[in-house]
């Protein structure tokens, strides 16, 4: 006998239960450090940066690509899935690389909040900029984490300042350090007023001794560090710089912390806020603008693709982000863009590259819906009421080029390959319906198409050759507008598997005379939120 379907009030107690939450960073500033230390902290593996594989070997748990291990850079998002104080905690990495940032875009569409990783040294930097920007337009509470303070770096009120002026948000620090960056020796608790000093363990393996020492102890072991600390809370707290729950769900304010993932500094103080002040999953708003209630039947969408994450399987998966309801392995749902019924027989809970059966799934959960070829990014999926979700925004490319087999006796591989990395988003891949029938790639940034050329030749063994084509810039149009270009010169007109045709320009001041001359043309930015057009 099968067990009893989940009542609505276990839905929203379970979904309580769930934090699902993104890391946005600047390249470098520590975000993949960081969060294998979420990992270490909450039991999820023995010793940072490695977990047991089945076969007893140990692998990186967030950085699992190849190209990701040699580069030493995360290039693709990865999920994953632990408990912390009887919370499901759903852990969204992302690339911080601007190149990949399309991939960013899509993590963020599926969480309910994100921690933002600042190095110390540097503060805001123009990736960071941008993604808090993303952050700002889904109103997505913000946690902050000043990254590397025990290493030589700028002073802890300047890099507030900074916060406030460039992100107009206001940063409510939790934490406050003692000691100056590089001479890091604990934090001021704000909540409790006393000091925690934290002991270093080798090479940050292991969680950090944490030592509670009250404000009289703190002054007499630390001096001048710590009445300096003490002066800087008193002005802190004269501003009012204090944690306000409801300014921070509004995304207006961001508790902050500071501390050093590489030593372990401070991790269990963010980690338990993500716990204690991220909002668990709530109703979430379809195409239309209206919630769907977290213990209505259930729903999901589609945020990723991932193919060969297992190389021996050769297999793709489409990560859900549950929105509402209960979800049960093997149920029937219906793929909103087809009306058809799909079946969920081969459902995974994902762990970076590692996946183990799931038979259970509550609202703010990602399962991985395993060889969901059917599927696409976007996707939404329901049972009983119908539901379709906002579109995902996609980003203007800027970067285009002809993509060739370099053997044509791998013709069969070069398309397969092709056709995966299209589906995954890896590059936007554009075709002249009337002329070369040669594909024609389009990205954001260079390394998109050094991942590309890298997967197709390592993963289904065609190289290829890549020629730049002269375009910067690219316009979704029509065919009443693309009838208007033979005779100007500098544009191609190429489509893209869905049939949405895009005009790419030679020059973006081609584009801007023609917008001036001819406002009735078709010549629409691609960069989109929920756009009717670019449902799924």
């Amino acid at each position: 006998m099968s067990p009893p379907t989940p009542g609505r009030g276990e839905i929203t107690r379970e979904a309580a239960r769930r934090r699902t939450f993104a890391i946005i960073s600047h390249p470098d500033a520590g975000k993949t450090t960081l969060t294998e230390k979420f990992l270490l902290y909450a039991g999820a593996v023995a010793e940072a940066g490695a977990v047991k594989a089945r076969a007893g070997s140990r692998r990186a748990t967030s950085d699992w690509m190849a190209m990701e291990q040699q580069r030493g850079i995360s290039i693709t998002s990865t999920a994953l899935q632990f408990t912390y104080r009887d919370h499901v905690i759903n852990l969204l990495d992302t690339p911080g690389h601007r190149d990949f940032s399309e991939d960013t875009y899509r993590v963020l569409a599926a969480a309910d909040a994100a921690v933002m990783v600042l190095d110390a040294a540097k503060g805001i930097e123009a990736q960071t900029l941008k993604l808090f920007e993303v952050c700002r337009t889904r109103r997505l509470p913000v946690l902050t984490f000043l990254n590397k303070f025990d290493r030589p770096g700028r002073d802890a009120l300047e890099l507030l300042d900074q916060l406030e002026a460039q992100l107009d948000l206001r940063p409510t620090p939790v934490t406050w350090p003692v000691g100056i960056a590089g001479d890091f020796r604990g934090v001021i608790d704000r909540r409790t007023g006393d000091f925690v000093r934290f002991t270093r363990t080798a090479h940050g393996a292991t969680a950090a001794e944490e030592e509670q020492v009250s404000a009289e102890q703190a002054r007499e072991e630390e001096g001048d560090a710590w009445e300096a600390a003490v002066e800087e809370c008193e002005l802190l707290e004269a501003d009012g710089g204090n944690v306000d729950v409801p300014s921070f769900l509004d995304a207006t304010t961001s508790p902050l912390f500071v501390g050093s993932a590489l030593t372990n500094f401070g991790v269990r103080h963010l980690l338990d806020a993500i716990v204690d002040l991220a909002p668990p999953p709530t109703a979430r708003a379809d195409a239309g603008g209206t919630p769907r209630p977290i213990d209505a039947p259930f729903s999901g969408f589609v945020f990723k693709i991932q193919a060969n994450m297992d190389p021996a399987h050769r297999d793709h998966v489409a990560f859900v982000r549950v929105c509402s309801g209960h979800f049960e392995r093997g149920m029937t749902v219906t793929h909103a863009a087809t009306r058809k019924a799909f079946s969920t027989k081969y459902a995974a809970s994902m762990f970076g590259s590692d996946r183990d059966t799931i038979d259970d799934a509550y609202p703010g959960d990602v399962i991985g819906l395993v060889n969901a070829s059917e599927l696409g990014i976007g996707s939404s999926l329901y049972e009983s009421d119908p539901v379709r979700f906002p579109a995902i925004a996609t980003l203007a490319p800027e970067l285009f080029a002809r993509v060739r087999a370099k053997d044509s006796g791998r013709y069969k591989q070069f398309h397969r390959g092709l056709d995966q990395m299209e589906q995954e988003g890896v590059v936007h891949v554009l075709r002249d319906p009337n002329g070369d029938p040669t594909p024609v790639l389009a990205a954001v940034g260079q390394m998109q198409f050094e991942v590309f050329a890298h997967r197709l030749e390592h993963e289904f063994g065609a190289a290829i050759s890549l020629s730049p084509t002269p375009h910067t810039v690219a316009r979704r149009t029509d065919a009443d507008t693309a009838a208007q270009f033979p005779s100007l010169g500098g544009i191609l007109v190429l489509t893209q598997k869905d049939g949405t045709m895009l005009a790419l320009f030679e020059s973006p001041w081609l584009l801007q005379r023609l917008e001036t001359e001819h406002p009735d043309w078709m010549l629409d930015p691609i960069l989109v939120e929920g756009d009717e057009r670019l449902r799924p």
